[in-house]
């Protein structure tokens, strides 16, 4: 049975969903035109929203089949299509191939396109495993960790070489081999079956917690001192926390395992 009527607080989760596509495509277009700081901003607003709409659907009680949907297809624009051709024409030089009044060698472009496509699409085998998994049951010490790096946080990492190279002019950073990379690894990261530490089920004693507030004191410190400088940083410290995540999930297995046996 469908309702006659529906209410707008129904309404109002999938338009912030909406909001957040349409950012990423912005993001898109505003790359494809050479204007990289102003797409790293609509990518920013991307994520906010990202974070926003399913906590409002709670809230609202207007959670539904049709906003997960929409949610996933727009993580794959947003965490996938579109941090994948910033760097292709942040890399590439834009449309004109040029970085520095040099050419790109044409090679190298195809190249760089090959690694993006394959960066794409590692975030939406991700999120297609991610949806499947919803519906099975997993381990109780997987509680704690995501299944590979989640598709916000790849796009962080990936996006990391170009957040640094605008905010703190490091020419060196716009190396298309280091792109190359990094949208490689990054990509594999995200298709592997690595545990990842998830944040919000993130707990500290309570004898750490001076120390916690100390450091997420200075964090925000330095995000209003120097945003964009501060966030490409904790882009590659993102990075470090794989292997991190790898052993606590390994601590945390063996725990369950005695604990059962």
């Amino acid at each position: 049975h469908r309702p006659d009527r529906v209410p707008l607080r129904a309404i109002v989760p999938n338009l912030i969903t909406s909001v957040a596509a349409c950012a990423g495509i912005t993001s898109i277009v505003l790359s494809s035109q050479g204007h990289f700081m102003k797409a790293l901003v609509a990518l920013l607003i991307a994520c906010i929203c990202d974070g926003v709409d399913g906590r409002v659907a709670r809230m609202l009680k207007a959670s539904s089949k049709l906003g997960a949907e929409l949610d996933s297809l727009a993580d794959f624009v947003n965490f996938g299509v579109a941090p994948a051709m910033f760097m292709f024409f942040w890399l590439t030089g834009g449309p004109t191939h040029l970085i520095d009044n040099q050419p790109v060698s044409p090679m190298l472009v195809r190249a760089v396109l090959a690694c993006a496509l394959f960066y794409a699409m590692c975030d939406c085998f991700r999120l297609a495993r991610f949806n499947t998994m919803l519906e099975q049951e997993s381990a109780p010490y997987w509680k704690n960790f995501f299944t590979g790096v989640p598709a916000p946080g790849g796009c962080w990492m990936v996006l990391s070489p170009a957040i640094l190279a605008l905010a703190a002019d490091l020419k060196w950073m716009r190396s298309p081999y280091l792109g190359i990379f990094m949208l490689i690894f990054v990509g594999s990261l995200m298709a592997s079956r690595l545990p990842t530490i998830s944040l919000k089920h993130l707990k500290f004693s309570r004898k750490k917690m001076p120390l916690v507030l100390s450091g997420l004191l200075f964090l925000i410190a330095m995000l209003v001192s120097n945003f964009w400088l501060t966030l490409g940083i904790m882009g590659f410290g993102y990075i470090l926390t794989v292997p991190i995540s790898c052993i606590l999930f390994v601590r945390s297995r063996k725990r369950y395992e005695t604990h059962v046996s």
